[in-house]
């Protein structure tokens, strides 16, 4: 048994890379896209049980959003990505708990010695994916602010030169910023790595009964990144936009 800790290779067009961890994360996009037409393709119908289902998910997130940053143009504006985040992290981790990742692959040689690669691995397994969505979360946020609250008074937050301990507070605004991107990654990768490591490792020592525990443990703990991913963006949004002075 062999636990590696970057993504492993199972394939390459021209100088891309395509590694186990980049084949699953596209398989929960799909999957969330052929979703969402099939919500979009079932109109507004109250008879039809997934529609209902979907409507009732999407109120439950606007209720949460509205809750935190309040009724306004900022729900709006922050609902469809705060949404995304939520649902393509779930799916990632509860995708690598699925029959077959990491137990179906190829044999490559390597360095003279025969080693397995399997051919989907958890995306947030990977530090680049985590890396990824953690960049995306903080520009977003960015973004958001400026929009809000105007660029002028988004630069006064970082950069206040009427007195020194705003100028010193201003620099910590920005190590806080980019703090956040190095927190958002660690937090989620740390986490889905270390509960595929612990079901690797209870699959190989008893394959049938015992695992079963620990796959329900990592099903919520999955939810519980998702949840603590999405929820301090939108924190973080909340904070960004409610400062009226700088």
């Amino acid at each position: 048994m062999e636990i590696f800790l970057n993504a492993e290779k199972v394939g390459q067009i021209g100088s891309f890379v395509i590694t186990n961890t980049l084949v699953a994360s596209t398989c929960v996009v799909l999957f969330l896209v052929i979703v969402a037409i099939k919500i979009f393709r079932s109109g507004y119908d109250i008879k039809n049980r997934f529609y209902n289902f979907a409507e009732m998910l999407i109120e439950g997130f606007m209720s949460i959003i509205e809750g935190v940053v309040g009724r306004g143009i900022v729900a709006k504006q922050i609902f469809g990505v705060i949404v995304t985040f939520f649902l393509f992290v779930i799916f990632n981790n509860w995708f690598g708990i699925f029959p077959g990742m990491g137990s179906v692959g190829i044999k490559e040689v390597e360095e003279g010695k025969e080693v397995f690669v399997p051919l989907l691995r958890s995306a947030n397994s990977d530090l680049n994916m985590t890396l990824a969505i953690a960049l995306v979360s903080v520009c977003f946020i960015q973004i958001i602010a400026i929009k809000n609250i105007g660029i002028k008074s988004y630069l006064h937050k970082f950069f206040n030169f009427t007195n020194p301990i705003l100028c010193f507070v201003g620099l910590l605004e920005i190590i806080s910023e980019l703090v956040k991107i190095f927190s958002f990654s660690f937090r989620l990768f740390g986490n889905i790595f270390a509960g595929d490591v612990l079901l690797i490792v209870m699959f190989s020592l008893v394959p049938w009964i015992a695992p079963i525990p620990f796959m329900g443990i990592e099903m919520f703990a999955g939810f519980i990144q998702a949840l603590i991913f999405s929820m301090l963006t939108l924190v973080f949004i909340k904070v960004s936009v409610s400062h009226e002075e700088y």
